[in-house]
């Protein structure tokens, strides 16, 4: 067992149930162009959460932990886009129109794809949902509960959108979530602060808040004990 520092309290995991959720750095969110722009967003203020990312990432790897990776995206006949999603925004910046990365949000696509700071290594899941959540008409939760992974490291983009819904998700099925405030951002700093509050509330009503620093150490930690 490891204790990870974190708010509204220090949490003890055990390394071999613990997995590491990448939740959504996709080109179409991060990059001008994709979809987060055709929104009306600076998509430049998601670029903080890129380093620390991929400091846990390759602290992950090098402790053997699950790694899996999230894309938010749907297929190119858009049969499983809800039309209320579709309609959202301009007509000709919408969920499946050309965009200079290929049609937007959709699975294929260049603007679908995560970006290379963060590309999934081989054998790293690669969960793509339909939907802000990342258990919502997936397989993730097949694949958690095979590999035994009761712990979610989680982080990634946006804050109060896909990452706030995947921990509640996570939360009603039982899994324990700590999310690393720095590996997550929105294009919205009020949004990302009250995000991250809402989920440690109350004594942690849907998990636990940490870094990616403190995450580090705590996985470092326990590697050398095992090793030793």
């Amino acid at each position: 067992m490891i204790e990870i520092a974190a708010e509204p309290q220090p949490i003890l995991v055990d390394l071999a149930r613990t997995g590491l959720i990448i939740i959504d750095m996709q080109r179409d969110f991060l990059e001008p162009g994709g979809f987060g722009e055709t929104l009306g967003n600076d998509v430049g203020r998601l670029a903080a959460a890129v380093g620390p990312c991929q400091a846990i990432l390759a602290a992950a790897r090098g402790a053997g932990l699950l790694v899996v990776h999230t894309r938010e995206g749907h297929r190119p006949d858009l049969s499983d886009a809800p039309k209320a999603k579709v309609e959202r925004g301009d007509p000709s910046l919408r969920i499946g129109a050309p965009g200079p990365m290929g049609r937007i949000l959709i699975r294929g696509e260049a603007g679908h794809e995560i970006i290379a700071d963060l590309a999934p290594a081989p054998g790293e899941p690669v969960i793509d949902k339909p939907g802000k959540g990342a258990f919502y008409q997936t397989d993730l939760e097949l694949m958690l509960r095979n590999r035994g992974i009761d712990t979610l490291l989680v982080c990634g983009v946006t804050t109060e959108v896909c990452v706030n819904t995947t921990v509640r998700e996570a939360n009603d099925r039982g899994y324990r979530c700590v999310v690393l405030g720095d590996c997550c951002a929105s294009y919205f700093s009020e949004f990302h602060e009250y995000g991250l509050k809402m989920i440690k509330a109350q004594g942690g009503i849907f998990g636990w808040v940490s870094d990616s620093a403190s995450a580090i150490a705590a996985i470092s930690a326990g590697t050398a004990r095992s090793a030793a």
